[in-house]
């Protein structure tokens, strides 16, 4: 019976979130449209500042180019914007969903710590892998998406600067998660915790500024 209670508010939680997440989706501001402030017309055609994923890929030496898969090219950067346009709006709508997961996975590891259960364990861990797998596709397809045309550096602290050092510190709570899950509990359970308010804040500073 407690299971099922348990099953019960955790389908709550997820419906609940999903609403929440559609809602700030439709009315706040839109993560792409927030990063597009970084992609202004310059005579080059890549930014000088590039992160280390970006640069490996779709630098000017960059395996992308080497290989000749994407050549550099005004034609071929017009493609590549629409490419990071795509992939950053996944990302957002994948972030909403690992949220939830997140939330969930807390939600549900507070109860096993207190009173375990075997049935309560095996959900623990399906929505831990799962919320696993939804972080680091996000994760993947921020830091792999193609540059912007040019990347400014502004002063002070801006919502784009916030995010990016809030997914810093999200990233590797998220790699501790799950490297200490079988180790060490206490670390597991107190990474794990860094990551959802983290990575929470990473996602309210573009809903409410």
């Amino acid at each position: 019976m407690e299971l099922l209670n348990t099953n019960s508010r955790v389908k709550f939680l997820l419906i609940s979130l999903l609403l929440w997440s559609k809602l700030s989706f439709s009315q706040g501001e839109d993560l792409f449209n927030s990063l597009r402030q970084e992609t202004v017309k310059d005579e080059s055609l890549i930014p000088n500042r590039m992160i280390f994923t970006q640069r490996a890929l779709w630098g000017n030496k960059g395996l992308l180019r080497k290989f000749g898969i994407f050549p550099l090219n005004v034609e071929q950067r017009e493609k590549e914007l629409k490419l990071r346009r795509s992939m950053l709006k996944i990302h957002q709508i994948i972030g909403y969903l690992t949220l939830a997961g997140m939330v969930t996975q807390g939600f549900l590891g507070g109860k096993l710590y207190n009173n375990w259960e075997r049935g309560l364990y095996k959900t623990h861990k399906t929505v831990g892998n799962l919320t696993s797998i939804s972080y680091f596709t996000g994760a993947g397809l921020s830091l792999f998406a193609p540059p912007p045309l040019i990347n400014k550096k502004t002063k002070g602290l801006s919502s784009i600067k916030a995010h990016k050092y809030l997914a810093s510190v999200h990233f590797s709570a998220m790699l501790s998660t799950n490297i200490f899950k079988n180790k060490n509990q206490q670390i597991h359970k107190i990474s794990a915790y860094t990551a959802v308010g983290s990575f929470a804040a990473a996602v309210l500073v573009f809903n409410f500024k």
